[in-house]
């Protein structure tokens, strides 16, 4: 840091300290690793009753240090103390007896399990030697009531979507009696209801006197929420503060060493179209729809931005247009033709890929390298025939990767590495890269920037840019209406699996979108299409 930063810090640490004792204090961390130095000499302090805001560009430290506090890492070298005490965490169980919970970004929980199963897992209620399940059962009932989820306790979690599997994941932290507990982007899976939700869960802790760390890439909330800012840049604390003091411009030139632009929306020449959609429909396992008609077109070198509230059928509409749903109805046509209901594996042959929602179960496979997930779907491009066999061309496999390393901006010091030692942008980019080497004609994003930082945004945003300008076809989906804006020509929006409005950019209104966006509004385009057939 420099001198201006190490005035500033220590001038904020002064105003900081004076507000109470610090519960978690970690001295001079410093963590290695093989190749990379992911903490370097940090100080840091977490406040009771308070809203600890930590931030950071996507290979910051963030997720490094948090794993030093929930005793899932060692410090290579200082310590840390809680409540003044010095303690070494061997595991997370040590971090939790010392009052040290975390809730990961990515879910850890067990989908063929129940809910109750999950919540209580590790930590069972116990009576006369054997598991309640009875007492489980209320006691879960009564978590998920507290989280906002109206929810059979006895439900599957591989049946719930991904929203609602967060949430059960923040209850049964709840569970546990915590003094210190971390939210690592709690709110990147949530719909604004369930948002609003987690938000009263954070005040109540707060009231309780409990210690949250608040890690989080969307600004808006940090300064609805925060108490005090912690900035991490290349594993150095670059900014303290209390939210009070900052603005989100101070934040953005703190993680990225500057102004920063995120949105970088420029006007494209759009082709003719390539895919059509036509009373597209889709019932859920419950019975409900979650497409209901759907009706849309994109043409060559367009980017759609499809925004929607949680379950509003985005995450549907994109997985029936790779073919992940047989049952779905409707017609796809595809560069003039009838796209027959063919595999995922078929359709991605034609020229269609997705970058899923979900990274960490349905975009890569976590024991393998970078370079192996990156040419995962396009590995037969990879190939020679020798003596009537398919051999793989570990030269060719190699340039492949490595080429989308260097055009995507991929943070890795090689790409033989496990895909798990890296960022949540990174992951997010390499799996974007497996999907540009399959050479598709459609591109299919679903959250493409969940839980990744205002760097690696804009990153994603340029390379759709110049992806769409060699003549691809984007479709994207979004809840964040400035996401929905960002490099868009036009927007769709969604509400109870049926498309509501239909936009040009230079039509959009925010007020229209959001009224657009609700149940209501499925409701009246519903009749509206049910009076056009009569």
């Amino acid at each position: 840091m420099n001198t201006v930063e190490d005035q500033h810090k220590s001038t904020a640490e002064q105003k900081i300290g004076a507000t109470s004792e610090p519960l978690v204090r970690v001295k001079n961390a410093t963590k290695r690793y093989p190749g990379t130095v992911a903490l370097d000499s940090v100080d840091y302090e977490v406040y009771p009753g308070s809203v600890n805001v930590l931030i950071g560009e996507n290979g910051a430290g963030k997720s490094t240090l948090m794993k030093l506090l929930a005793g899932a890492e060692r410090p290579t070298e200082g310590e840390i103390l809680v409540k003044g005490k010095s303690v070494y965490f061997h595991g997370v169980r040590d971090a939790e007896k010392s009052g040290i919970g975390i809730i990961f970004q990515e879910l850890n929980l067990f989908p063929d399990m129940s809910i109750a199963e999950n919540l209580f897992i590790g930590n069972e209620i116990r009576h006369a030697g054997t598991i309640d399940t009875r007492a489980q059962y209320r006691k879960a009932k009564q978590l998920l009531e507290r989280v906002g989820l109206d929810i059979d306790p006895a439900t599957r979690i591989g049946d719930l979507y991904v929203g609602q599997q967060q949430l059960v994941e923040i209850a049964r932290m709840l569970s546990r009696d915590v003094d210190v507990l971390i939210m690592d982007e709690p709110t990147s899976a949530l719909s604004l209801t369930e948002v609003e939700v987690l938000f009263g869960i954070i005040e109540s802790l707060r009231q309780e006197g409990v210690a949250v760390i608040y890690i989080s890439h969307r600004l808006e909330e940090i300064m609805r929420i925060g108490d005090h800012i912690t900035v991490l840049r290349n594993g150095r604390i670059v900014g303290v503060d209390l939210v009070e003091n900052i603005d989100i411009s101070w934040i953005v030139r703190q993680m990225v060493g500057g102004e920063h632009k995120i949105f970088d929306y420029r006007p494209r020449q759009i082709g003719e179209p390539i895919l059509r959609v036509k009373d597209l429909s889709l019932k859920r396992i419950n019975g409900t729809l979650a497409l209901d008609k759907v009706n849309f077109g994109v043409g060559r070198g367009e980017i759609i931005g499809i925004y929607g509230l949680m379950g509003s059928g985005r995450t549907e509409l994109m997985e029936v247009l790779l073919g992940l749903h047989r049952s779905a109805l409707g017609d796809i046509e595809f560069d003039g033709k009838p796209l027959a209901k063919a595999k995922p594996a078929n359709r991605i042959k034609a020229g269609i890929a997705l970058v899923p929602e979900d990274r960490q179960t349905a975009g890569m496979i976590q024991p393998m390298s970078v370079r192996d997930n990156m040419t995962l779907s396009s590995i037969g491009r990879c190939c020679s025939r020798f003596l009537g066999f398919r051999m793989i061309r570990g030269k060719v496999e190699k340039q492949q990767s490595q080429s989308m390393v260097s055009t995507l901006g991929i943070k890795v010091s090689n790409d033989t590495d496990y895909i798990t030692t890296l960022s949540g942008g990174n992951m997010q980019k390499v799996i974007i890269g497996k999907a540009l080497l399959t050479e598709p004609r459609v591109l299919l994003f679903d959250e493409p920037t969940r839980g990744v930082d205002v760097g690696a945004k804009a990153d994603i945003y340029r390379a759709m840019n110049n992806i769409a300008d060699q003549g691809v076809a984007i479709i994207y989906t979004t809840s964040e209406l400035d996401e929905a804006l960002a490099v868009s020509d036009r927007i769709l929006v969604m509400a109870s699996g049926q498309i509501t409005a239909d936009l040009p950019r230079d039509q959009v209104d925010r007020d229209i979108i959001t009224q657009k966006a609700s149940p209501s509004a499925a409701r009246e385009t519903a009749a509206a299409q049910q009076g056009a057939r009569s």
